[in-house]
């Protein structure tokens, strides 16, 4: 059992071309930790080494067929020729404790157009397992309801400071795309996000919120110990 892991980078580059010229490059940084010998350690390497082979597919079954397409048409019209760019990385947030938390940044250009996505991972060091939001919290605690009344508050005041807009509707739209996936933890705070919502503005991949550590009965220490408890 360990209280953090030793992680290095997993470096992947990845090239698709049409007539030996390169359309679309795929570069991917994920997590890998340095020492594979112990159940944890080789259950994260599995996980992202599968996360990276998904994401490649996804960008030769995905991306490039419209890569391509954009290519043949600027070729037909003697525009420039497009080099579009899949770039993957990770963010480390928190490695104590017995708790490794991240998260990750997809970032796409393709066929003129760029898309942003974030997706975030927790994990128990001492058993491998993923820790679900719901952990982070008192038994029987009102988290979602929490989280929810938190990022209404944020919006509002970013509104009343001009950072954003919220159009109508966004309140439901807010509700009904809350993920409990999306999270993930720091050592002294809690950052929960959506992906980007067509009624907020403001932030490339969505808004992000946080909360400190020890309100509304959410706390880093002692996660383990609720989980053994709780099992």
């Amino acid at each position: 059992m360990c209280d953090q892991i030793r992680l290095e980078p997993l470096v992947i580059q990845r090239e698709w071309t049409l007539g030996d010229i390169p359309v679309l490059t795929a570069e991917l940084s994920l997590p890998r930790p340095a020492d594979r010998d112990g159940r944890t350690a080789r259950r994260l390497e599995r996980y992202y080494q599968l996360y990276a082979r998904s994401y490649l597919r996804y960008c030769e079954r995905w991306l490039f067929p419209q890569s391509a397409e954009a290519f043949r048409l600027a070729l037909e019209s003697s525009a420039p020729l497009p080099r579009d760019l899949a770039r993957l990385t990770h963010h480390v947030a928190c490695n104590a404790g017995g708790v490794l938390s991240l998260y990750t940044e997809a970032a796409e250009t393709c066929a003129g157009r760029t898309e942003r996505r974030r997706h975030a991972d927790t994990w128990d060091l001492f058993t491998g397992s993923p820790i679900p939001l719901s952990a982070c919290f008192a038994r029987k605690a009102p988290w979602r309801k929490t989280l929810l009344r938190r990022a209404e508050e944020d919006l509002e005041r970013r509104e009343r400071a001009g950072v954003l807009r919220l159009d109508g509707g966004w309140r439901r739209q807010l509700r009904r795309s809350f993920s409990p996936d999306h999270f993930y933890l720091s050592e002294t705070e809690l950052f929960w996000f959506w992906q980007a919502l067509s009624a907020v503005g403001g932030g490339a991949y969505g808004p992000v919120f946080s909360m400190p550590l020890g309100e509304n009965d959410c706390f880093f220490p002692g996660i383990r110990a609720k989980i053994e408890t709780e099992t």
